[in-house]
């Protein structure tokens, strides 16, 4: 038996900025071991990763909302 599983585009649920940043964009900085990362959204959220020197991770990211 098989199923067909639809996909709509605006469907699933849109992640917040901080979410993204703290969960799978933290996940490929320390999996990829970088020592600097920097990204940047388009609509104004940045943010930026860093070793520090205990082989810690520094996180400083921005969030911009339009209200």
């Amino acid at each position: 038996m098989s199923e067909e599983i639809g996909f709509e585009p605006g469907q699933d649920k849109k992640k917040s900025w901080p979410a993204f940043v703290e969960a799978e964009a933290s996940d490929f900085f320390t999996g990829f071991k970088l020592e600097k990362m920097t990204i940047e959204d388009g609509n104004g959220n940045k943010a930026k990763f860093s070793r520090t020197k205990d082989c810690g991770i520094k996180l400083e990211y921005t969030s911009t909302k339009l209200i």
